[in-house]
């Protein structure tokens, strides 16, 4: 099986990426400094100034849950630009693929709402 000459320099590209990754953490690994923990370096370190008190606690994952949806909707919507930039080049096709696109993200949306996942306090 032949492949053409564009996916051999994808495959290149992804090959070298990969291998700079796990180049600089196994230099990391190897000489990065080794420094033992100890009781002082544990602690929390607020600015310079030794900590009142402990943390208080964890957010609840709720906070981490909307913050996730907020983005997949945020990053969803930026689509919209590029689409109504060059709208008049898309013509029918393009309108009736981003109003399917539109579609399916007002699902999730909804089936977000329904399951209650926007819901703060339960």
């Amino acid at each position: 099986m032949e492949y053409p000459d564009e996916y051999i320099g994808l495959l290149a590209a992804f090959v070298i990426a990969v291998a700079i990754a796990g180049l600089i953490l196994f230099l990391n690994k190897i000489l990065g400094p080794k420094n033992k923990q100890s009781a002082v370096k544990s602690e929390p370190f607020e600015c310079g100034v030794s900590p009142i008190q402990q943390p208080a606690g964890h957010f609840s994952v709720k906070f981490y849950l909307i913050a996730m949806l907020f983005i997949l909707f945020d990053v969803e919507i930026v689509w919209l630009f590029p689409w109504a930039v060059i709208l008049k080049e898309l013509k029918w096709t393009g309108l009736i693929e981003m109003f399917t696109f539109l579609g399916v993200l007002i699902l999730g949306f909804v089936y977000a709402w329904k399951k209650g996942a926007l819901e703060w306090e339960k």
